[in-house]
C-alpha cells in the first residue's frame, strides 16, 4: 500500500481534511512523483506525462485496498512536468482526465495538470495571522474591495499575482479597505465565466501565475494591513469532458440524478454532497486556501442554489427529502461542517455566504441550527438601496421605504452590504448610468448613495473601479478606466470615496456596533414628502457618535431642525455637496447647537440640506 490505512479511512468516511497531502502528484525526492487518483469504477488508470512521453501503457496505478483510490509512482517524473490520467471505464472506454487535485495546471486553453514543485516562499505574515485569529471576524472593521485580477490592470498574462500585488495593497489601503475579495483564482477554462466554473479546485489559475505567486500576493495584502478572501465555489463545476464531469466514467463527483446532479441554468454539473469521498474533496478545499496560502476568509458562491432542491427548477422536475421538504439537507450538513471545522482552526477566519432568500440563520452558529458562517451578503438591501437610487427624485416619495425597510431586519444575520460586480455588468449599467438626471445630478446621486452606504449599519463590498465613477459597465476584457481620475468631476468622486472610506476606520461608532441593534436609532425614518432620512450611529459606550441626513431630492432644503444627543459643537466629517467633491457647496460654516429637544433628542441643530446630498455630523465623548 502506497497510502496510509488513517487517510484511506478518513477519505472514505467523509472526514479528511488534509486531502491535498495524500492524493494527487506529490513529489518524493527531485526523479520520482507519487501519483493518486480516485475512480473507484474504473477498471484500468495509468498516468502519462512528459516523463512517460506519454504513453498509456508505461505507467499503469494500483488499487489501494477497497478505498477507489489508485496510486503508483513514476521515476524519473519531476516537477514542471505536465500529466494526466489515462482512464479505462467499465465499458472500456479510454479517457484523458486532468488530475482534480493537482495544485497547478496549464494556462487555458490547454488543460494538462502540471506536478507543483514543493513551496520556497517564506512567509513574513505571522504577526498579521496571530492578530487575525485573536478576535472573531465581526469585531473589526470590514470594507471588502471586490477584485477581478485578470482586469484590474494590464499585465502579461500568468503575472498578475506577482505584478498586481504591491500595486492593488497601496490602492486598497489608500481607500481605506480593510480587505481585498478576489473573484475565484483557482484553474477554470473559460475566462468568460471569471472563474465561477471551477475545473482545478486546488489549482491556483494559472492565467495569474503559479501556486508561490498567490502566496506572495496574499503576504504582501497582510504586510499592506489588508485581509484577503476568496471566491469559492462548491456549488457546481463544467461540464468539460477532461475535468470532473464523469470522472471514471460514471457520475462520481456529480450527483447521479439529473434532478440534483445538474444545474438547468449554468448547464453545469452539480455535486454529490451526500457522497463522503466528494465531502472530504470539498471539506479539504476549504482548508488548503486557508493552510497553504493563508488567505482570511472565503466567500462561498450560489449558497442559494446548494440549499434548495428546487432551485430553478418547475414542478416535477425535483425530487423532495426524505422529509418532503425542498431542503437539500445534505448540502445543509456539508457547509455547517465546513464552517464548524474552518472556524475552529482559523477563529478570526472569514466564511461568508452569497445567498439570496430568506433561509433562516445563515450566520447563526450550526450547533444551534444555524449553517455557521461568519457574515451574509444582503441582497435585499442592494436591490431596494439601488432600486431607489435609480429612481427619478420625483417618485422617491413614494419609494421612501425602499431605504428603510432594510433596516426592519438589518440585525438578523451578520450582514455585508454588497455593491458588486454582479450590479455593473450584463446590460444593467455601471453604477452612474443608473444615476437619474443631467450629469451633475447623477454625480450628486451618486455621491449621496456613498455617504448613505457608508454610513448605513453592515459591512460593505465595493467592486473594483466603482472609486472612479465610471461611465461604463465592467467587461473583464476592457477593465478599468484608470484615467478618469485625471478629469473632474471622477477625480472629486475618487477623493470623496478616499475620505469615506478612511474616516469609517476613525469612527467607532461606524463599525464597532455595526451588527448590534442598539447601536442604531433612527431621527426621521418617515419624511417621505421631502424624501429626508436621518439617524445616528452609536459608537461604544458612546464615546463617540455620528448623525447622519440625507436630502435625496434636486431641492434645498434650508433650514432643517436635526436632532442631536450632545450640547457641545458638532464636527462635519462629511458633506457630499462639497465643492471640493463636485458638489455645489450649499452648505457653509459649522452648525451650532441649540437647547431645542427634537426627534427625541436632548439638543438640535439647524442645517441647510444641500439638494440630492448626505450630511455627517460626529462628536466624541472623553
Amino acid at each position: 500500500m502506497l497510502l496510509g490505512s488513517t487517510d484511506l479511512h478518513l477519505f472514505n468516511e467523509g472526514t479528511h481534511q488534509r486531502l491535498w497531502e495524500v492524493l494527487g502528484a506529490i513529489p518524493n525526492d527531485a526523479a520520482s512523483v507519487r501519483f493518486s487518483v480516485w475512480a473507484p469504477n474504473a477498471r484500468e488508470v495509468a498516468v502519462v506525462s512528459d516523463a512517460n512521453g506519454w504513453d498509456p501503457r508505461a505507467h499503469l496505478l494500483v488499487p489501494q485496498g477497497s478505498s477507489g483510490i489508485w496510486a503508483g509512482v513514476m521515476e524519473g517524473a519531476r516537477a514542471g512536468d505536465h500529466y494526466k490520467y489515462v482512464i479505462t471505464t467499465a465499458s472500456g472506454e479510454a479517457v484523458w482526465k486532468a488530475d482534480p487535485m493537482a495544485r497547478q495546471s496549464e494556462r487555458p486553453p490547454s488543460d494538462a495538470s502540471v506536478i507543483a514543485a514543493p513551496s520556497r516562499h517564506v512567509w513574513s505574515d505571522a504577526a498579521w495571522l496571530e492578530q487575525r485569529d485573536s478576535s472573531p471576524s465581526g469585531q473589526r472593521p470590514m470594507r471588502i474591495y471586490e477584485v477581478h485580477l485578470g482586469s484590474w490592470r494590464p499585465v502579461a498574462e500568468g503575472r498578475a499575482f506577482a505584478d498586481l500585488a504591491e500595486g492593488l495593497a497601496r490602492h486598497v489601503a489608500g481607500l481605506g479597505f480593510t480587505h481585498v475579495e478576489v473573484m475565484p483564482v483557482a484553474e477554470h477554462p473559460f475566462g468568460g465565466s471569471w472563474g465561477y466554473q471551477v475545473s482545478g479546485y486546488y489549482a491556483p489559475s494559472a492565467r495569474y501565475g503559479t501556486p508561490d505567486d498567490l502566496r506572495h500576493f496574499v503576504d504582501v495584502m497582510h504586510a499592506h494591513g489588508l485581509g484577503v478572501i476568496l471566491d469559492w465555489v462548491p456549488a457546481h463545476f463544467p461540464r468539460d469532458a477532461w475535468a470532473l464531469g464523469r470522472f471514471d466514467g460514471t457520475a462520481l463527483y456529480e450527483h447521479a440524478d439529473p434532478r440534483r446532479g445538474e444545474h438547468p441554468d449554468w448547464g453545469t454539473y452539480v455535486f454529490n454532497y451526500a457522497r463522503h469521498e466528494v465531502r472530504s474533496f470539498l471539506v479539504s478545499n476549504a482548508h488548503y486556501w486557508f493552510d497553504e496560502f493563508h488567505v482570511d476568509g472565503l466567500r462561498i458562491d450560489a449558497v442559494a442554489s446548494m440549499l434548495y432542491l428546487d432551485y430553478s427548477r418547475n414542478a416535477g422536475e425535483w425530487e423532495p427529502n426524505r422529509y418532503g421538504g425542498r431542503e437539500d439537507l445534505d448540502a445543509v450538513s456539508l457547509l455547517r461542517h465546513i464552517n464548524t471545522t474552518v472556524l475552529a482552526r482559523h477563529p478570526g477566519a472569514v466564511m461568508m455566504a452569497e445567498e439570496s432568500t430568506a433561509w433562516p440563520g445563515v450566520t447563526a452558529p450550526a450547533d444551534s441550527g444555524g449553517l455557521g458562517f461568519t457574515h451574509k451578503w444582503n441582497m435585499g438591501w442592494m436591490n431596494d438601496t439601488l432600486g431607489y437610487f435609480s429612481r427619478d427624485p420625483v417618485h422617491r416619495r413614494w419609494h421612501h421605504g425602499e431605504l428603510t425597510f432594510g433596516l426592519l431586519y438589518g440585525f438578523s444575520e451578520t450582514f455585508v452590504l454588497p455593491l458588486s460586480h454582479d450590479e455593473v455588468v450584463h446590460g444593467k449599467g455601471s453604477l452612474l448610468a443608473k444615476m437619474p438626471g443631467d450629469d451633475w445630478q447623477r454625480f450628486a446621486n451618486l455621491r449621496a448613495l456613498w455617504g448613505w452606504t457608508f454610513a448605513h449599519p453592515g459591512d460593505l463590498l465595493v467592486f473594483m473601479g466603482s472609486e472612479l465613477a465610471p461611465w461604463r459597465e465592467w467587461s473583464e476584457l476592457d477593465g478599468i478606466d484608470w484615467g478618469l481620475g485625471d478629469h473632474e468631476p471622477h477625480r472629486g468622486h475618487l477623493s470623496m470615496f478616499r475620505h469615506l472610506g478612511n474616516l469609517v476606520s476613525q469612527w467607532s461608532a461606524l463599525w464597532a456596533r455595526e451588527h448590534d441593534p442598539g447601536g442604531f436609532q433612527w431621527l426621521d425614518a418617515d419624511d417621505e414628502h421631502h424624501s429626508v432620512f436621518a439617524f445616528i450611529r452609536w459608537g461604544v459606550e458612546g464615546r463617540d457618535i455620528v448623525v447622519c441626513v440625507a436630502n435625496l431630492t434636486p431641492v434645498a432644503r434650508r433650514g432643517y431642525r436635526l436632532g442631536i444627543p450632545f450640547m457641545s459643537t458638532p464636527e462635519v466629517l462629511v458633506d457630499t455637496d462639497d465643492r471640493q467633491w463636485g458638489g455645489g457647496g450649499e452648505r457653509y460654516g459649522v452648525p451650532m447647537v441649540e437647547a431645542v429637544p427634537w426627534q427625541g433628542q436632548e439638543a438640535s441643530v439647524v442645517v441647510d440640506l444641500a439638494p440630492l446630498s448626505v450630511l455627517w455630523l460626529g462628536q466624541r465623548r472623553g
